[in-house]
């Protein structure tokens, strides 16, 4: 009887340790499965290591990739491919920020109720919120090193994303006609730069909550000023100034003088809460940190760090992410690169802060940028920006443009960084009104 007892004990443990097994492996199975299905040998997904199911689209169905059977193709267009190459990425795998990369287990349909099955058995399909048509045009915008994005700033929709420079990816990067100049990078998430002017935008919106006398105030500027020994210079000899008036000049004396009043620990505090120093999540997709330092009072180095120079730096996405917060009040609405993905808003101004930006936003292209130029502004369209003529210390300046347009039109905002291009509004903001016509339907 004992020796019956003791082997019923012993099944009793056996059946107890399976069940604790199969738990287990069903945690780790929730857990890890999506893991497991992406291994390499796994020949249900991949082809030779590659991933050989699942179909990439625009937001308007144009195919971008697409794999089955060990057969890799993508746009038929090439001026398509080109554009499209950092958002979409490769099937070799050299561009680990685009979608056929960082989307990999949604485009096999893995699942952890049905694993890898999927209606046809060739995986998922997946449309990015990009318009390949803004791309194309993004693309053909002569921007030989940068980045050009645009997003809808109601909805998060990344609607143009083009990084330059490219290559086509059903050739494959040819060192000879292909520029070397960090082709693989997608410039818009992971490169940041020299913010320049543009960052007199973090710079004013601290100022607005700081300074109360900041309406009433007069900048005076003599085309240049000395702090700490050294030398701010300015672009022109601009007289007495309102703020409005400082900022649509893009007066280095002014935002000196904001500057040193407000301090580096307040304006390091507005740059982190803004969301241009700490790296960002894009859909999914890691971006670039971008970079505040503190400098002591009264330095010179104080004083063009909120200009926009010094050590700063900033992402264009993080540019993009502050405009598009300003043209909605305060509050963005993620930006997101997939049509499934759910809206995620976060708040980093006040509406009060965000409406007074807007006000000279306006006021810069009213004031400013319209008679410069007829690539500037758009016909019945309202629209919010500010340039940037960023100095690199090489001799040569990065171009920027930076806002967003009326939402009664289309609620869009964009961000143009042209490298070593020159001025802003001579080199980024005609780029931008490209895509932006373009994605007007015009």
């Amino acid at each position: 009887m004992k020796k019956i007892k003791n082997r019923a004990y012993f099944a009793l443990l056996i059946a107890l340790a399976l069940v604790a097994g199969t738990i287990v492996y069903i945690i780790r199975l929730w857990n890890d499965g999506g893991d497991w299905v992406m291994l390499r040998a796994n020949r249900s997904v991949f082809s030779n290591g590659v991933l050989d199911v699942g179909e990439v689209t625009d937001r308007n169905g144009v195919i971008l990739a697409r794999a089955g059977d060990g057969v890799y193709a993508y746009a038929e267009d090439e001026a398509v491919r080109r554009a499209c190459l950092h958002a979409v990425g490769d099937y070799e795998g050299n561009i680990g920020a685009g979608a056929l990369n960082v989307y990999a287990k949604r485009l096999a349909g893995y699942s952890f109720w049905n694993g890898t099955n999927s209606i046809d058995g060739k995986g998922k399909k997946l449309a990015l919120t990009i318009d390949s048509r803004a791309q194309v045009m993004a693309c053909n915008s002569a921007l030989d090193r940068g980045a050009i994005m645009v997003m809808n700033y109601e909805t998060g929709e990344v609607l143009c994303m083009m990084s330059a420079p490219s290559f086509d990816p059903a050739v494959g990067y040819d060192s000879e006609t292909d520029s070397a100049d960090g082709v693989y990078i997608n410039r818009c998430l992971n490169t940041a730069y020299v913010p320049g002017s543009v960052f007199k935008i973090v710079t004013l919106a601290a100022a607005i909550e700081n300074i109360e006398d900041l309406d009433e105030r007069r900048f005076p500027c003599a085309g240049s000023v000395i702090v700490g020994g050294e030398l701010i210079t300015c672009t022109d000899s601009h007289g007495e100034q309102t703020i409005e008036e400082a900022f649509a000049n893009s007066c280095n004396c002014a935002f000196s003088e904001l500057t040193q009043q407000l301090g580096g620990e307040i304006l390091n505090k507005y740059a982190k809460d803004l969301g241009l120093i700490e790296p960002l999540e894009v859909g999914g997709v890691g971006t670039a940190g971008g970079r505040y330092d503190l400098w002591s009072e009264g330095s010179g180095s104080l004083s063009w760090s909120g200009i926009g120079q010094s050590t700063d730096m900033v992402t264009p996405v993080a540019m993009l992410r502050l405009c598009a917060a300003i043209a909605a009040g305060g509050t963005v609405t993620e930006p997101r690169l997939l049509m499934s993905q759910a809206e995620k808003k976060t708040q980093l101004l006040s509406e009060e802060t965000a409406a007074k930006l807007r006000e000279m936003m306006n006021y810069n292209v009213v004031y400013a940028y319209e008679g410069a130029s007829p690539l500037i502004t758009i016909d019945g369209v309202t629209m919010y920006a500010k340039t940037g003529t960023a100095e690199v210390g090489d001799g040569t300046s990065h171009a920027w443009f930076v806002g967003f347009i009326d939402e009664e039109t289309q609620p869009l905002a964009f961000v143009v960084i042209s490298e070593n291009a020159g001025s802003g509004l001579a080199f980024a903001a005609p780029k931008a009104h490209a895509v932006l016509t373009t994605l007007l339907g015009g």
